[in-house]
């Protein structure tokens, strides 16, 4: 499964929390930040099974005739599967398609738009990671246990072999 990169503009946004977290005025660990932004977001995601920001995904689907669900969470639009039996996207964003041959399937996955749309708690979380990360650069310290108790409830388990 290969996914966009994070946007510039959601960069942008954790950096400028992140910033005001710190309380860092200067912009000389903007380049620091915005690694660790993106690892935080990155991070983020696989802890919550789903795709935040909504960007393009591309994944490898078999040849089947029953119903595959997309790897990523969750799903605004297929946009390119050929050959395709049929896709479908269910009210809570999984992406289903049959496949009548091996072939990329190209949608777009994210629970917002931009990281002005990502809920509250979910975007503290990222905020607090980046300023853990910041802070314990040198250090191995394990993350504030405040990062997985905002994101708990936006976390999306997936049973092996679910079918529709």
């Amino acid at each position: 499964m290969d996914a966009a990169p994070f946007p510039a503009a959601a960069i942008a946004g954790v950096r400028a929390a992140a910033r005001d977290h710190l309380r860092i005025t200067g912009q000389a660990e903007d380049a620091v930040i915005e690694r660790l932004a993106a690892s935080a977001l990155a991070l983020a995601e696989a802890y919550t099974g789903c795709a935040l920001i909504a960007r393009p995904h591309q994944a490898m689907m078999a040849a089947c005739a029953e119903w595959r669900a997309l790897p990523v969470v969750p799903v605004r639009a297929i946009t390119a599967a050929a050959p395709v039996g049929a896709i479908d996207i269910d009210g809570d964003g999984t992406g289903w398609v049959r496949m009548a041959a091996a072939a990329p399937v190209a949608f777009t996955a994210g629970l917002a738009t931009g990281w002005d749309a990502v809920p509250a708690p979910v975007a503290q979380g990222v905020v607090l990671l980046v300023a853990h990360l910041f802070d314990a650069r040198t250090a191995s310290a394990a993350p504030p246990a405040a990062v997985g108790a905002l994101w708990r409830p936006w976390r999306r388990m997936r049973l092996a072999g679910a079918r529709r």
